[in-house]
């Protein structure tokens, strides 16, 4: 069978639960299929959230289809480091020209294609302007973990299951942006630990370093996965565009550079409707009480689940 998301909506979030049985491997199909969410996610207004899990009953998403790989190594030439980074920045910009991904499938290009498409779409979750969660319910390897990664949060099913990156041990690093979403996230030792081993972390050792956020009862998992969704979706739209921009481009600049790239995404936030009416609110507020209502312990209790001033 082929992959798939299978999209609901609860309030301003929408669920998407990755379907691929019967061994809940991610393949290209379902790469469509978060493309198509993301998209979604990002042009609808009243959408502030997205929570991923998956429909297996054990697994979030196992790994990535090796026999896809496979086929990819077989039928393409293999490719030097060097040739194989210019070959894709020139696939990637090639593909996004009408007609010409559909040519390129059926070249031995095929195979490039492919791996940044994959790139493509979990860049864009992390440039969409809605909070996504991934809510692990169970064993999440490969490419699994790099969908993950690529969320703003990540929550994980207590119990017998396992977090990894095992793609050393068929021969080959992630490919899906593993290595460097951890060694951003955990720092150089810890990424090259779990990348190099292989192994499997339980869901509370995941925790203890930081590879997940929060680990919760697999009964309560998808509820709280959608409250946090739904809490921090609340906040101005273009604010949460701006600052996951901010964050994961911006932090990988040199200093100077980044610093120019968040006062970019702050000037062109603070002209933004939603931002004026909440500038205003604040102001309005602060004459009201003739102090700040942001050291006001009441006030930014009900800002904080609002979500805006306003």
């Amino acid at each position: 069978m082929s992959g798939s998301v299978i999209v609901k909506r609860h309030n301003n979030v929408l669920v998407g639960t990755v379907s691929n049985p019967p061994n809940a491997l991610m393949d290209t199909a379902m790469i469509d299929g978060l493309a198509e969410l993301t998209r979604q996610a990002d042009e609808d207004e009243s959408i502030g959230g997205v929570v991923l899990t998956g429909a297996h009953s054990t697994r979030f998403l196992a790994h990535f289809d090796v026999r896809e790989i496979l086929l990819a190594a077989e039928s393409s030439p293999r490719l030097a480091r060097k040739v194989a980074y210019h070959a894709l920045r020139t696939v990637g910009a090639a593909g996004r020209i009408p007609g010409v991904q559909s040519a390129l499938g059926r070249s031995p290009a095929a195979g490039l294609l492919g791996v940044d498409r994959m790139l493509e779409v979990l860049v864009s979750i992390q440039r969409c302007s809605a909070v996504w969660v991934a809510a692990l319910n169970g064993d999440t390897g490969g490419g699994g973990c790099e969908l993950s990664l690529a969320c703003d949060k990540r929550f994980m099913a207590d119990g017998d299951y396992s977090i990894s990156q095992p793609e050393v041990l068929v021969g080959f690093p992630p490919g899906g942006g593993g290595t460097q979403r951890l060694t951003r996230m955990l720092g150089t030792s810890r990424a090259l630990r779990i990348c190099l081993d292989g192994g499997p972390l339980t869901p509370r050792e995941a925790e203890e370093i930081g590879v997940v956020d929060r680990v919760v009862a697999k009964e309560d998992l998808l509820d709280q996965a959608i409250a946090e969704a739904s809490r921090l979706g609340r906040r101005p739209k273009h604010a949460i565009g701006a600052i996951k921009r901010a964050v994961y481009e911006g932090g990988s600049l040199a200093l100077v550079d980044g610093l120019r790239f968040e006062a970019a995404e702050f000037v062109n936030a603070i002209g933004h409707p939603d931002s004026i009416a909440a500038q205003r609110a604040f102001v309005k507020r602060y004459e009201e009480l003739g102090d700040t209502p942001a050291c006001i312990r009441e006030e930014i209790k009900v800002v904080l689940e609002r979500g805006r001033f306003a």
